[in-house]
């Protein structure tokens, strides 16, 4: 029998030489929590960092450094990430074919509502901010038929939450609905930033935000799905489950407490309805979230296409892992077309992939990527989407960056099958035809506000021009 042993530097323990075994400075408590045997071990691991030795007859075998905890964080040893105190990563998850309605903002609004008025039993509905007041009503309408209302949403976005926020989650608590958001020193992603909503066996996944710019249909494009299938409803069902039922989601009024908020003025833009909702038969449904999967498995999509990738983002990086997949996959032979974000505030970025894309153009590459033109039909760019090979789409809360994958709760649907992909290609054609030339200066949206301030009530000190950075 092997002598297998495992050190701290200070003290060592023994270790059964066959499967699985806990140690634990408390094996009686241990002992009712795991099914693995329990070795008594007075291993006291620091919080400022540790180094653990496996040895077999004092042969080293194994080991496991760290540094500096991070404070309510597990380590883990195989991916060498800090997890989260209460975040229990996901694989993805395919939940069968299933007939769906796909839609996409700013032309099909009705969609999340409609779904929402339809419930009878149950809505659970997560976000990354909210400020719909037509949204609002449609979950106090259902409150009052019985209906049990869930709202999750993120508690600190950027650039503060806004009084219209407030003034909606106020009216919904008072009615009934039970909101929580998640926030504090232990919250378990940097960003809830997921557009989901279940409503009985539908399941609602967007790439829009619960704000007149989003679902409102007032500003920006995006893409949407309605899945009716019990099995993926259930799946988001147990995300929203595993994340409202945390000790980072707080109860709104308890956070309302201690919570400052900014002014803004919601978007009131108006826009022609030119792409109607289509009923589509999904082959099959696969549910990828962040942290945990929804990364790896968007780009092993790319990874297995062998014709064409379209790809409808806000903004991507040059020096990313996913701007690296589309390259690879063009260096394979498959066209790839990247539409992105007209907003002033991802100019620079996009502008590096503009340029980047023509670089490898003149070398041979197919691959090309344009600054979204609307002409009057949306404001900006905000889906997060690809379509691949006609026969798979992807669309979500997902940005493609690495913070997105590894820091936020993000939630994306593949949807499997040439008729949701044949509209989304659709659309995505029709978005990047009016895009030619999108790089022009014209092709841009600036949004500013004017600052106005007085030295005294006689003298106007001056004029202030202030642009907003949205993160959503």
């Amino acid at each position: 029998t092997a002598n297998l042993t495992l050190s701290d530097g200070e003290s060592t323990v023994s270790v059964p030489p066959a499967g699985v075994v806990a140690l634990s400075a408390h094996p009686n408590a241990t002992r009712s929590l795991v099914d693995a045997p329990v070795v008594d071990a007075g291993l006291y691991l620091s919080n400022g960092g540790e180094e653990l030795i496996l040895r077999r007859d004092d042969r080293v075998v194994d080991r496991l450094a760290y540094d500096r905890a991070e404070e309510g964080e597990r380590l883990n040893a195989t991916t060498g990430r800090w997890t989260p105190r209460g975040l229990t990563p996901r694989p993805v998850v395919p939940t069968g074919p299933a007939n769906a309605t796909a839609f996409v903002l700013p032309d099909a609004s009705d969609v999340p509502t409609e779904t929402l008025e339809e419930a009878d039993e149950r809505i659970l509905l997560a976000g990354y901010t909210f400020s719909s007041s037509r949204v609002a009503d449609a979950l106090l309408a259902a409150r009052e038929r019985g209906v049990r209302v869930r709202i999750l949403l993120e508690g600190g976005p950027v650039g503060g939450m806004t009084t219209d926020q407030r003034e909606q989650l106020d009216r919904l608590v008072a009615g009934g609905v039970e909101v929580r958001v998640i926030g504090g020193p232990h919250a378990r992603f940097a960003f809830h930033h997921p557009k989901y909503a279940v409503a009985d066996d539908a399941a609602l996944v967007m790439t829009e935000n619960w704000k007149p710019s989003g679902t409102g249909g007032r500003d920006s494009r995006g893409w949407g799905v309605r899945v009716r299938s019990a099995r993926t409803a259930d799946e988001l069902a147990a995300v929203f489950a595993h994340d409202a039922d945390g000790l980072d989601a707080i109860p709104w009024r308890r956070h309302r407490e201690n919570a400052s908020f900014v002014e803004e003025s919601p978007a009131t833009g108006s826009f022609d309805s030119r792409v109607d909702p289509r009923q589509v038969a999904v082959d099959d449904v696969r549910v990828l979230t962040a942290p945990g999967n929804a990364g790896t498995a968007v780009r092993r999509s790319i990874g297995g296409a062998d014709e064409r990738v379209d790809v409808l983002s806000p903004r991507l990086d040059v020096e990313g892992r996913y701007f690296a997949a589309l390259v690879a996959a063009a260096e394979r032979g498959v066209q790839v077309r990247i539409l992105l974000s007209n907003a002033w505030y991802d100019e620079e970025s996009n502008r590096a992939v503009v340029e980047r894309t023509a670089e490898l153009r003149e070398r041979g590459l197919p691959i090309e990527a344009r600054i979204a033109r609307p002409g009057g039909r949306f404001g900006k760019v905000h889906a997060k989407g690809a379509v691949i090979d006609g026969e798979t789409v992807i669309l979500g809360s997902l940005n493609w960056n690495a913070h997105a994958t590894t820091e936020n709760r993000e939630v994306v649907l593949a949807l499997d099958g040439t008729e949701p992909a044949a509209y989304y290609a659709g659309t995505f054609a029709a978005d990047w035809e009016r895009s030619a030339g999108g790089s022009e200066e014209t092709g841009w949206k600036t949004k500013t506000t004017l600052a106005l301030g007085a030295l005294s009530a006689v003298a106007l000190a001056g004029v202030a021009l202030r642009r907003t950075v949205e993160f959503e």
